[in-house]
């Protein structure tokens, strides 16, 4: 009797914390605001990564019980597959931008890749809490024992999507709305000069009757740096030609005086709102951010 509640035990042990880390895995795609994965085959395979991750994290408690130190050394080089995972995403994102009408950039393409990897060791985390908080409860009281861990794992879920929730352009930047100017074959959105290969016709008809267009402010001058990057302005552009689609047109220019920049598109779908709104939550690219202390500090040689 008392090896067939053992048994029930450790079996509880591994299922709850499993359904726990594959829950988070579920709770950080859905939430997702780069809308990616956006078909089922997409949700399937992160929700299987998350499946197997969570698994690691709830087994490794009663490998540890058990003493079997062999099996905690196989869990732990388990984890460096997830690698493959961001490696097989990059790759996959990479086959995309050859047919999107907009790229979203290498540097966009590698922060995705390397999200998608965190949030493998997000559901492992979430399924070694939840497994360590229901040993640590007496497992006489069966019911407490699941409660307490449940509870435990939606308290980390909530606590690791707090800590690695990343900013984006709404947080160091106002968003505006702006008139198109066209002089000749020049575009100009409000007083920032855009291009000047508007030579035909038909392209200043359709930008003037068409366009959409608005001016980034940095909140903070230091910020405007983090705009002016490449890889930030075209993650910008991507995401508003993916929600509003891409006609034909699109441009972004950068201020030198003031650190603005200037955002302008023919989309298909003209939506105002939408088009704010999007450039608002655009992720900020990690691999761009610097703290104003460093840039501030100065160093004795």
């Amino acid at each position: 009797m008392e090896k067939e509640t053992l048994s029930q035990y450790y079996i509880l042990l591994i299922i709850i914390p499993v359904l726990c880390g594959t829950l988070a895995r579920y709770l950080t795609l859905i939430i997702d605001y780069r809308q990616y994965p956006s078909y089922p085959n997409g949700y399937l395979i992160h929700l299987v990564t998350g499946f197997i991750a969570s698994g690691i994290g709830s087994v490794a408690i009663p490998a540890l019980l058990e003493r079997n130190f062999e099996a905690v050394t196989f869990l732990f080089l388990a984890t460096e597959q997830f690698r493959d995972v961001r490696r097989i995403e990059k790759e996959s994102l990479k086959d995309l931008d050859n047919v999107e009408h907009v790229f979203r950039g290498e540097s966009y393409i590698d922060g995705i890749a390397k999200t998608f990897e965190a949030r493998n060791y997000f559901s492992l985390l979430v399924a070694f809490i939840t497994s360590l908080t229901m040993h640590i409860i007496p497992y006489k009281i069966m019911w407490v024992n699941i409660l307490c861990g449940i509870l435990t794992g939606i308290l980390t879920i909530y606590i690791l999507k707090t800590f690695s929730k990343g900013k984006t352009v709404g947080d160091i930047a106002d968003i505006k709305l702006t008139e198109i100017t066209i002089k000749n074959s020049e575009l100009y959105v409000g007083d920032i000069f855009v291009t000047n290969h508007l030579g035909t016709d038909r392209a200043r008809e359709l930008i003037n009757n068409s366009g959409i267009a608005a001016i980034i402010y940095p909140k903070e001058r230091y910020f405007s740096r983090i705009l002016d990057h490449n890889g930030q302005r075209q993650a910008i552009i991507f995401e508003v030609c993916r929600a509003l689609g891409l006609k034909r047109y699109h441009y972004t220019k950068r201020d030198y005086d003031t650190g603005r920049i200037a955002v302008v598109i023919v989309p298909i779908i003209y939506d105002e709102g939408a088009f704010i709104e999007t450039i608002k939550k655009t992720p900020l690219l990690e691999s761009i951010k610097k703290s104003p202390r460093l840039m501030k500090s100065k160093l004795n040689i």
